[in-house]
């Protein structure tokens, strides 16, 4: 597959190109397979400012699109701005040069679970659960989840300091289940270390990518009883260093993206619920974020340069767009995405420090759009 530098088009792109403005590269910046322009349009000041006055929203860390109309959000607290406030800022904290992730001085933890309509206002704030955020001494919630398979659409999120995970009624008012131990990292069958992500199959089980400690990805059975594990650390077949994300797709497959390693492990279930079966490893990127798996492709968002890059099932790429970091739409990190039943596109800026929403453009071909997350029906 032909590399693409700064400067170099991919033949047959070349019309749909000649209108558009691509992002330029940096130099040290290379980009595997067809590159074009974005096929969305991004909504200025869609994530609209509810904090009290003096703050902003925290790094936006975990999105999940439970309707149009309702996105569930897991940020890492919030940012207290400099006082006076800048004439500069424009309703986030990335507006003053700052990065939320790294500047970690002015985090509060508060106001770390909520839910946004789809024009971006604020529906409810989760706030009696700030306390399970509450002084941690790390970035705290990383993932917020539904499964698809669950009729009482239980919200999972995934505490990566304190390395639990919780699991909440879906208007929050509960909180049903909690694994792991606050503050006890481990690597047995009820600890974890610092874990990501967590991804849920047709049978029941659920799939914990834990993480950036164990490198490992847990299978729960249907009762949420610990079954076995596979992955491990190291730069061999099926290994990570840093599961990052983990989804599942048509055919029993599962896919794994190993953040430092740079690259994406697949399995596939089999005929025994306890064992996976490793596939393939597609290698060339550079810091892999977070994916979703459609029928027949999978995508991804990538750090350097950032970017969302599609698919096959052989790891073939197929499409990618470079995401513009500056001016007053810009991303400085796409760390989580989620897709509404219109097809809108959310995107967690966990650097930043906000969500923004994307629409399709008019007349954009169809297979440039990321489709809902693929479950069995």
């Amino acid at each position: 597959m032909k590399t693409l530098r700064r400067g170099m088009f991919v033949a047959g792109l070349a019309a749909l190109l000649s209108t558009q403005t691509l992002p330029v590269l940096a130099a040290n910046e290379v980009v595997m397979g067809p590159v074009g322009p974005s096929p969305y349009n991004i909504i200025p000041a869609w994530h609209k400012p509810f904090a009290q006055p003096g703050f902003a929203f925290g790094g936006n860390s975990g999105v999940q699109a439970e309707s149009p109309d309702r996105i569930l959000v897991a940020m890492r607290g919030e940012y207290r701005l400099p006082q006076p406030i800048p004439g500069a800022y424009a309703g986030y904290a990335g507006s003053l040069g700052v990065n939320v992730l790294t500047d970690t001085e002015p985090r509060t933890w508060q106001n770390c679970l909520y839910e946004l309509d789809g024009n971006g206002n604020i529906i409810t704030i989760w706030d009696q659960w700030d306390v399970l955020c509450q002084n941690s001494d790390g970035p705290g919630p990383h993932r917020i989840r539904v499964s698809p398979y669950d009729p009482e659409r239980r919200v999972w999120v995934i505490n990566e300091t304190f390395h639990t995970i919780y699991v909440f009624s879906n208007d929050g008012s509960e909180l049903i289940m909690s694994f792991g131990e606050k503050r006890v990292p481990g690597s047995d069958k009820t600890h974890f270390g610092r874990p990501q992500d967590v991804a849920f199959l047709p049978d029941g089980r659920v799939l914990i990518a834990d993480g950036l400690d164990n490198h490992r990805i847990i299978i729960l059975d249907k009762n949420f009883d610990y079954l076995s594990e596979f992955g491990g650390y190291g730069t061999g077949p099926g290994q990570f260093n840093g599961v990052h994300s983990v989804a599942v797709g048509p055919n029993g497959l599962i896919f794994g993206l190993d953040r430092s390693g740079g690259r994406v492990n697949v399995f596939r279930t089999t005929p025994d619920p306890a064992v996976m079966e490793y596939v393939a490893t597609w290698d060339g990127f550079s810091l892999p974020l977070d994916m979703i798996v459609n029928e027949d492709s999978v995508w991804m968002t990538d750090l350097n340069p950032l970017r969302f890059i599609k698919l096959d099932f052989n790891g073939n790429r197929l499409y990618s767009w470079i995401v513009e970091r500056d001016g007053p739409t810009g991303f400085l990190e796409v760390h989580a995405f989620t897709v509404d039943s219109d097809l809108n596109l959310i995107g967690g800026d966990n650097q930043y420090g906000r969500s923004q929403k994307m629409v399709p453009k008019p007349g954009v071909d169809p297979a440039l759009l990321i489709k809902t997350p693929w479950y069995q029906h």
